[in-house]
């Protein structure tokens, strides 16, 4: 009996775990030689390579690595300038991490509605939630999808307010060809274990703007000017601003080089398993049974996230079950921020909420990692047969 004669109840069954972090060629190597350079303690070579590699890639003037995409959003709230009372509007599906930025500093997220297209911040409903307290403009680049930029930045530009990228899915990805993270006045980017290019707990802070790029190595420096020091530029260095320890070590940057060497690799296996995935579901989001993920025409995605749209979220609830019980994990994303409990306490709404309700409760994820292509026609068949079954 060949294998395509096994009976489907007899076939070993596989488990499919939701994130498994791609390991390329070199992350070994440049690990040890980071070792062998006695210098582990961060700003080191390693470090510079990936700032400027990064710099590049971005076309913009400063990129500095931070330990997470959470101290490169910290480190724009310092440099915002924000004050207790001071409010920034921001979607409220998103990862806590947006708004506690804000919330550290005293200030009062206001959560506007999403687009029900791309699950981005909807752009029309920004300038009637701004008041004479807003100080920014957080937008979210879900799933690596950019939010619509032009008019975000208009906004911005009319009522004299920063506009700082959550670029924490974005890297590899673009809006009308300019990098997300690159096109606000300051963006972050996450190199976490979850997302597309990862050293396991890293980040980046980027600024075109020459005065937010001198001020931003201060407040990551613990709000000293120890980089000037360093560079011969002033005699001594002291505590000359309000800062915090954002500096990851060398061992995390080794890392994250050899995984930005091999980034566009890494991105076309991930557009190839969107791409599958996008392909098996459209008959059954022509006969109303899901929605796939919508990238408008002047986004480039960077295959970070697939996810679906069932019907409610006990459907969604059922499918996740059922593709559990196949050994495939699949999850939902965001609990919306203004239902959290600190949420209430710190928050208040800029617009009604309705789709972010809606649509929070009726997303899954898919898996799709580098690698996981061995599985995928087995993941489609459960995917397609679970939300069938559910009709």
């Amino acid at each position: 009996m060949n294998a395509s004669q096994v009976s489907p109840l007899t076939r070993a069954q596989p488990t499919v775990p939701f994130n498994r972090s791609y390991v390329g060629t070199r992350e070994l190597e440049y690990i040890r030689e980071a070792i062998e350079s006695r210098g582990l303690s961060g700003d080191g070579s390693f470090t510079r390579r990936c700032q400027k590699l990064l710099a590049e890639r971005l076309a913009c003037r400063s990129v500095l690595l931070t330990h997470s995409a959470t101290a490169a959003l910290e480190m724009a709230a310092l440099l915002s300038d924000v004050q207790p009372g001071d409010e920034v509007i921001m979607p409220s599906f998103t990862f806590v991490s947006t708004a506690n930025a804000y919330v550290l500093r005293g200030a009062v997220p206001v959560f506007i509605d999403i687009r029900p297209d791309t699950l981005n911040m909807d752009e029309k409903l920004l300038e009637p939630a701004i008041t004479a307290r807003t100080r920014a403009i957080v937008p979210v680049h879900y799933a690596g999808v950019a939010c619509e930029m032009d008019e975000i930045m208009r906004v911005a530009v009319r009522h004299g307010v920063l506009v700082v990228e959550d670029a924490a899915q974005g890297i590899n990805a673009a809006y009308k060809g300019r990098a997300l993270g690159s096109i606000g006045d300051m963006g972050a980017i996450s190199f976490h274990a979850t997302k597309n290019v990862s050293c396991g707990e890293g980040g980046a802070f980027i600024t075109s703007h020459a005065q937010l790029a001198d001020r931003a190595e201060i407040v990551r420096e613990k709000g000293t000017n120890r980089s000037q020091f360093f560079r011969g530029e002033v005699d001594k260095y002291g505590w000359v601003a309000t800062g915090s320890s954002y500096i990851p070590s060398e061992l995390n940057a080794a890392y994250l080089l050899a995984q930005l060497e091999e980034a566009a690799a890494i991105t076309r296996r991930r557009l190839h398993i969107w791409n599958r995935y996008h392909e098996a579901f459209a008959a059954l989001e022509r006969d109303g049974v899901l929605r796939r993920p919508v990238v408008p025409r002047e986004c480039t995605h960077n295959g970070h996230i697939y996810y679906l749209l069932l019907a409610d979220g006990a459907r969604r609830d059922a499918f996740i079950t059922r593709l559990k019980s196949r050994g495939i994990a699949a999850t939902f994303h965001y609990v919306p921020l203004h239902s959290a409990p600190n949420g209430l306490r710190c928050s208040r709404q800029g617009s009604g909420l309705q789709a972010t309700d809606n649509l929070w409760e009726r997303l899954v994820r898919l898996p799709v990692w580098p690698g996981i292509e061995e599985h995928l026609d087995y993941i489609i068949e459960e995917s397609v047969a679970a939300a069938l079954a559910l009709c």
